[in-house]
């Protein structure tokens, strides 16, 4: 039965929905389509640049005005600007010329530079990205269609054709592009909505007769006098015609000829599922299910069993320790029962702990809001940007639950300097990521990338750290007295040693949630859609839950071994997750990305080391809560005199 209900659940969670309000746009026959341009992006540098910054055709537009963008994308390095495609919607066009230019030996090291990274550009018409069509066979010998995100430049050949390599790897630039716009017939009206936009480049050397006025070809004023002799409108432009090649060791300048085909084709594609494709774009989402499903059995049916063990083996305390009470005074008490009064002993720097600890739930509480919202279709992709920024304004508003928590813990530590710990949990993680994400914005500033975020908008991230919230409460009781002359610790064992016990409690729950890493870091730095939020969702109460238990088994053992410090090695045994986290992020990285740049390694580490710092903050206070709260509940239950 929970199988079904969590299948049904992930199922609709992982259905395409959009953002509820997102209006549909309706086109008659005829009427014009604005096509726009997103950032140049490549998953060999992870820098985006401006769609400009290379010398494409831009005759008839405004490259100082773009459109407004939210938070996120800014963030992001998106900078959309509008394009001179000029399509019609019913009107199919072959062979328009959009443009002619001549690129000296500089402009075409840009292109080859650009080529050789695997930059690829991002149109957008109708809010609905470009991508190339690539089809796969099924084992029942059906066809899925998949899609690919963009178009590359270019692309570099390095072999002759007959299995031989080239001494000189030859660089072809890209300059016919074949559009097919897939629309739909609303309930067989005159209306059609977009429902597809697919893209063939092609590399040509256009070539022609005579020297003609390239302003009428493009405004088709005599389109007599406009003709290619590798292009016209009854003969399309095909593979087999010589490719447009880029020689940057040549000083002689480039001739370009930019052109473009746009075929119309009716769809049953419905609107509200136009981006199923895009999203279904990896090939492996069956594995994705049986993985994360066979992940969750597993753990599930572990925690049962350890839980069973751990609850067995606390009654059998509680009955021992009942008998013992029965007997003579001078029996001598043993186990975790021993430590009572030490168990509670403040630990030092209890300050910082509960800045930690209040940090660590403000993630959490802001990571599952995110996740849920995403859930329920509010976090589609066709609202750029918006996960990026719901994460930044759900964060600010859910200081609530840090300024509490660590205010709370803060009083039961005695801390007397409230204002201090406030500041610092309000500021310790935007601090630290801020900094970080600064020096990276230099950097980024220093490559001329789309990606560095404007000042203007550093100063208002600045300006929501102020957001923060906390309640006056009376400071938590103990449920038993603390002596004041606290007890020395035993040897303890190896197995119950603060290393071990640190380095083996963030195995399992790494065990339990590193498939859905990989997919995560494949969308975030390979640009690919992430959509299953419902797997996300489910994923994080996995990872919650061996979290919690994992630290309450070693918390037990070690109070058990008479060893009452349990504070901070608490939180550091589930937050030893993270440290295995960053490391697979680094082996991801080595086997699955390609970076060009010196840079593109360095934002990753940078980056990877934020995340790896938000996940150690959050497990690290689950476990911590845990073990509180289980500590708290046997010290409770048992008499002590």
């Amino acid at each position: 039965m929970l199988f079904c209900v969590v299948t049904v659940f992930l199922f609709n969670a992982a259905a395409a929905f959009y953002l509820p309000g997102v209006a549909p746009t309706d086109y008659d026959i005829g009427d014009a389509m604005k096509v726009k341009v997103e950032a140049l992006t490549s998953v060999k540098t992870q820098l985006p640049y401006e769609y400009y910054v290379l010398p494409f055709c831009h005759k008839g537009v405004n490259l100082k005005v773009q459109d407004a963008l939210n938070l996120g994308e800014v963030l992001r390095g998106s900078r959309i600007y509008e394009t001179p495609y000029n399509f019609k919607m019913g009107n199919d066009q072959t062979c328009k010329i959009l443009c002619r230019s001549v690129y000296d030996a500089q402009e075409q090291k840009a292109f080859a530079l650009m080529i050789e990274e695997d930059y690829r550009v991002n149109l957008l018409l109708d809010n609905l990205p470009v991508a190339m069509a690539l089809f796969s066979q099924n084992e029942d010998k059906t066809t899925t269609k998949m899609y690919e995100v963009g178009y590359p430049i270019g692309h570099v050949q390095e072999e002759d054709g007959k299995g031989g390599k080239l001494k000189s790897p030859q660089i072809y630039l890209f300059n016919h592009l074949r559009f097919t716009i897939l629309y739909n017939d609303y309930h067989g009206s005159s209306k059609r909505r977009v429902v597809g936009f697919e893209v063939e480049p092609l590399s040509i050397k256009h070539t022609y007769d005579n020297l003609v006025d390239w302003d009428e070809c493009v405004n088709q004023v005599s389109e007599h006098r406009c003709k290619l002799n590798t292009c016209t409108s009854t003969q399309p432009v095909t593979v087999n015609n010589e490719p447009l090649a880029i020689n940057t060791e040549s000083k002689k300048p480039l001739e370009v000829i930019w052109s473009y085909d746009v075929i119309f084709k009716p769809s049953p594609i419905r609107w509200s599922t136009r981006w199923d494709t895009y999203l279904n774009a990896a090939d492996d989402a069956q594995v994705h299910w049986f993985s994360i499903l066979n992940s969750f059995m597993i753990v599930l049916f572990l925690s049962g069993i350890v839980a069973m063990i751990m609850i067995n083996t606390i009654k059998r305390d509680f009955q021992r320790y009942e008998r013992n009470d029965l007997l003579e005074d001078g029996q001598e008490e043993t186990g975790w029962k021993l430590v009572h009064g030490d168990v509670f002993r403040a630990p030092v720097m209890a300050g910082w702990l509960s800045v930690l600890v209040g940090t660590g739930v403000q993630l959490a509480v802001s990571t599952v809001f995110l996740v849920m919202f995403a859930c329920l279709g509010f976090l589609s992709p066709a609202n750029r940007g918006a996960l990026m920024q719901a994460m930044l304004f759900i964060f600010v508003f859910m200081g609530m639950f840090g300024g509490y928590t660590a205010a709370r813990f803060f009083r039961m530590f005695k801390g007397n300097r409230w204002r201090s710990n406030a500041l610092w949990t309000a500021m310790l993680f935007p601090g630290i990521s801020f900094c970080i994400f600064f020096i990276l914005n230099l950097a980024i500033w220093g490559q001329k990338s789309s990606g560095a975020v404007p000042f203007g908008t550093l100063f208002a991230l600045l300006l929501m750290w102020l957001a923060f919230f906390g309640y006056r409460k009376q400071p938590i009781e103990n449920p038993v007295r603390t002596n004041q002359i606290p007890r020395q610790v035993p040897e303890q064992p190896f197995y119950v040693s603060t290393w071990c016990t640190i380095i083996v409690g963030g195995i399992l729950p790494f065990g339990a949630v590193f498939v859905e890493v990989f997919y995560v870091l494949s969308s975030i730095w390979l640009h690919q859609f992430y959509y299953l939020f419902g797997f996300l969702l489910l994923v994080l109460g996995i990872l919650f839950l061996t979290c919690c238990e994992v630290t309450v088994v070693l918390c037990y053992l070690q109070l058990c071994c008479e060893d009452y410090h349990w504070w901070w090695r608490s939180f550091f045994t589930s937050g030893s997750c993270s440290f295995y986290v960053f490391l697979y992020s680094i082996y991801y990285a080595y086997s699955k990305l390609q970076m060009a740049r010196a840079l593109a390694a360095f934002l990753y580490v940078c980056y990877m080391f934020i995340v790896g710092f938000a996940f150690f903050l959050i497990t690290g206070a689950l476990g911590f809560l845990a073990s509180f709260v289980f500590i708290r509940t046997i010290y409770s239950a048992i008499k002590i005199d």
